[in-house]
């Protein structure tokens, strides 16, 4: 059983960067041809795809964010992070790591997702 599960701070100020890792049991991110992924949804509205990272390493991110957005890899720790910079508090979201159709039945892993407030 796949299970991911989000870590890092709640509350970011406006301007500094927001850093989220995702954990990972359940499968290797260094040997599984999966698009290891961040989605977020800011308050009230839909679900936006930020970008993801696969197996091999390369990375693919959405084009509205690619100016501030990195995502990396600890395949000895079995994680996954997130980095967003510059954030204003239009990045205030519930972030998610997620596998888009990994299960054995095509859907996605979803973490439980994280609320991120972007204050001062």
């Amino acid at each position: 059983q796949v299970q991911l599960q989000e870590s890092g701070p709640d509350l970011v100020k406006p301007s500094q960067a927001l850093s989220l890792t995702c954990t990972v049991s359940g499968a290797s991110i260094s040997i599984t041809n999966y698009y290891w992924s961040w989605i977020r949804q800011p308050p009230g509205k839909g679900l936006e795809w930020m970008g993801a990272i696969v197996y091999g390493g390369s990375t693919y991110y959405s084009p509205s964010l690619k100016s501030r957005i990195s995502i990396s890899r600890d395949t000895a720790k079995n994680q996954f992070s997130l980095q967003l910079s510059s954030v204003t508090p239009e990045d205030t979201a519930v972030y998610y790591c997620v596998i888009p159709e990994a299960a054995p039945d095509g859907t996605d892993y979803w973490g439980e997702g994280t609320l991120v407030t972007v204050s001062s």
